[in-house]
């Protein structure tokens, strides 16, 4: 073999271990960042910045459950950077996630702040970022919850409440068809149906009005309103009622007062506490509705002389078809609805309703309601503002004597 030949044969060979030590070093090189990669901590970049504008509940923990990063709302649950996770069933689900690889999600009961007061119904979904940090989020579900069984107790309670006089209706034709001999009985069984008609008649309009301020996003008929005429009108619904009743209502308060919103809608709120009051009055006595202006607030109060209602009952008048005197309500023929369209009626309008009561000393209920300054007169306004109330009052008159 020649001497060029021998280098050239020299050369390739030098080239291919330069090859290969080249490729092992690179090798090395790339074992070693994934190594590094698997047991970093580091965040992988934009995290942060994604946490920050998530509206969840949300924090990357490493291996050892330590929060390195958070959202906002992870405050609200006591995570906080630079801690570690207290709730043992979030830790139980980031330890199933490492040893697993897969995205995990389980529902739980956790508390705010680290405390056990205020325990939410939370959707916590665990995801890995790498081999040693796992992403966590957490969904408040708690409202949703809450507003799955009001769904289910209406449907239970409405169910339950039609059965009661669709079940008499049906007994009394019956009765009816067995006493058709005898013309008194079929009298008294004729009236019993017609009151147990008018009843389910109460029943279902208080249903549908009760379900149109619960879908509504807002009021359909919004204006500017007199409370000088929602009370005029409430008062005029119900004096019948009051008369046979043997109860005196009573007018007094601040004058020209306006807020905005709708005028029937307030009408029949009003007009449900009168009835109610008046129905739990005894003989004799006086139901007030009074009105007070102050600092952008409007007041109506609509107090009685009646039985009053127990502190227990207090926490639950609002509820759908409670009755503080379930007996009582019964007699005259009350549905269990007119308080909880009180108050879906006036938080409808940014407002509240409050109640005072004393067992035997009677109880007062007063509507706060957002003020506004008396707009300027306008007659053809006036004219169908007038128009409205007339035709609010007629309709609150035909529901005259149903106790709420």
């Amino acid at each position: 073999m020649t001497t060029p030949q021998i280098a050239l044969l020299a050369l390739a060979i030098g080239v291919l271990i330069g090859a290969g030590i080249c490729g092992l070093i690179l090798l090395a090189y790339r074992a070693r960042a994934e190594a590094e990669a698997e047991t970093s901590a580091t965040i992988p970049p934009g995290t942060t910045d994604v946490l920050l504008s998530m509206e969840d509940a949300a924090c990357v923990v490493d291996a050892s459950g330590l929060v390195l990063a958070t959202s906002h709302a992870a405050g609200l649950f006591g995570i906080v950077s630079g801690s570690t996770l207290d709730n043992q069933e979030l830790r139980q689900l980031v330890r199933t996630v490492r040893s697993t690889g897969a995205s995990e999600t389980e529902t739980m009961r956790i508390s705010r702040s680290g405390t056990t007061l205020d325990p939410r119904l939370v959707s916590a979904r665990a995801s890995a970022v790498g081999a040693r940090l796992t992403l966590l989020v957490i969904r408040d579900v708690t409202e949703q919850e809450r507003l799955d069984q009001m769904r289910r107790d209406f449907v239970a309670n409405t169910s339950h409440e039609l059965k009661t006089p669709v079940a008499s209706v049906s007994l009394l034709a019956e009765a009816i068809e067995s006493a058709a001999d005898d013309p008194a009985q079929v009298r008294v069984f004729a009236s019993r149906i017609s009151a147990e008609a008018t009843r389910l008649g109460q029943l279902t309009g208080r249903i549908m009005s009760l379900s149109r301020l619960q879908a509504a996003d807002g009021l359909a008929d919004v204006a500017n309103v007199a409370i000088d005429e929602v009370v005029a009108a409430s008062i005029e619904a119900h004096a019948v009622q009051a008369d046979s009743a043997g109860v005196e209502l009573a007018r007094g308060g601040d004058r020209d007062v306006w807020v905005r919103g709708d005028g029937q809608i307030l009408i029949e709120a009003v007009g449900n506490l009168i009835a109610n009051a008046i129905v739990y009055s005894p003989r004799g006595s006086r139901v007030g509705v009074g009105v007070r202006a102050d600092d952008g607030v409007v007041e109506i109060a609509v107090s009685d002389q009646g039985i009053g209602i127990s502190e227990s009952d207090r926490e639950r008048i609002f509820e759908r078809f409670y009755r503080a005197d379930e007996a009582r309500s019964r007699r005259t023929g009350g549905t269990g609805l007119g308080l909880s369209i009180v108050k879906h009626a006036i938080h409808r309008h940014g407002g509240e309703v409050r109640v005072w009561s004393r067992p035997g000393r009677g109880s007062t209920f007063t509507i706060r309601l957002p003020r506004i300054d008396a707009p300027e007169p306008d007659d053809v306004t006036s004219k169908t503002k007038k128009k409205r109330m007339k035709k609010a009052a007629k309709t609150a008159r035909a529901r005259t004597g149903e106790s709420v």
